[in-house]
């Protein structure tokens, strides 16, 4: 397994509307996706790649036993390549240090999700389509991955 580049990071926001218009309005960064689905409702920004960096709306109030709902970082991607040979390598490497990853099928993408030793989110993939540059919307997707 090698990290190629960094490929996104996600933040998790209180307040959805007010975060897009910040990083949009004010920062510049050009809005390419949306996702309202699951409880979930989230804002994607591209700066040429599918997505480069992503919010995340929660209530803000999270804690200890509930860092999923506290505003902060989300997770940090790493793209590690273009086959699911490449993300099924890294998924025997990860399990065999003690980390179960959860896969995640994001139809443009192919991700294994896991947290650091500190609880940080931490998210490999693989690119595996670019119809995200004539349907940008597309970058929102969410199943699993049998791998």
């Amino acid at each position: 397994m090698q990290i190629k580049s960094l490929g996104h990071v996600v933040v998790r926001v209180k307040n959805l509307a007010r975060a897009e218009r910040f990083y949009a309005d004010v920062l510049g960064l050009p809005v390419c996706a949306h996702f309202n689905e699951q409880g979930m409702n989230m804002a994607f920004f591209s700066l040429g790649n599918h997505h480069d960096f992503a919010i995340a709306e929660v209530s803000g109030a999270g804690s200890a036993t509930n860092p999923e709902t506290a505003i902060g970082l989300d997770h940090v991607a790493f793209n590690i390549g273009t086959t699911l040979d490449e993300l099924r390598e890294a998924k025997t490497k990860l399990e065999a240090a003690g980390v179960k990853p959860d896969p995640i099928d994001h139809e443009v993408t192919q991700s294994l999700y896991f947290t650091d030793p500190d609880g940080n989110g931490i998210e490999l993939y693989v690119d595996t389509s670019d119809i995200w540059k004539r349907e940008p919307q597309r970058i929102a997707q969410v199943a699993p991955l049998a791998l």
